[in-house]
C-alpha cells in the first residue's frame, strides 16, 4: 500500500529535529518502504511517498517523530490502479 506523506517540524523542535534525522538517517521501521522524500529546509515542510505493509506499520514509522513534527499521511493509489478502479465504475 503506497502512503503519502506531509511533514512539518513543530515551532522550537527544529534542532531536535536535526539532531534525529542526523542519528538515524530518517529511515523507516520494519514494514515500511521510503520510496523518496523531498524536504524543503526554509520552511520545515517536506513531503515523503512511502509503501508499507499495513497502516499499523506506517503508524509505527509515524510515532518515531510525532513528537517533533506535525504529520499528515494519506493512501494513495498509482495511475494505473485509478484507471482500474474507474474502470470498474457504472456510469449513469
Amino acid at each position: 500500500m503506497l502512503f503519502i506523506g506531509y511533514y512539518r517540524i513543530l515551532p522550537g523542535s527544529r534542532d531536535a529535529a536535526i539532531a534525529r534525522f542526523k542519528q538515524t538517517g530518517g529511515r523507516p521501521t520494519e514494514g515500511v518502504k521510503l520510496l523518496g522524500r523531498w524536504h524543503s529546509v526554509a520552511s520545515g515542510r517536506g513531503v515523503s511517498i512511502t509503501e508499507a505493509e499495513d497502516a499499523a506499520a506506517m503508524a509505527r514509522f509515524e510515532l518515531q517523530w510525532s513528537d517533533l513534527m506535525e504529520l499528515e499521511v494519506h493512501p494513495a493509489v498509482t495511475d494505473e490502479q485509478l484507471a482500474a478502479a474507474l474502470g470498474a465504475m457504472k456510469t449513469n
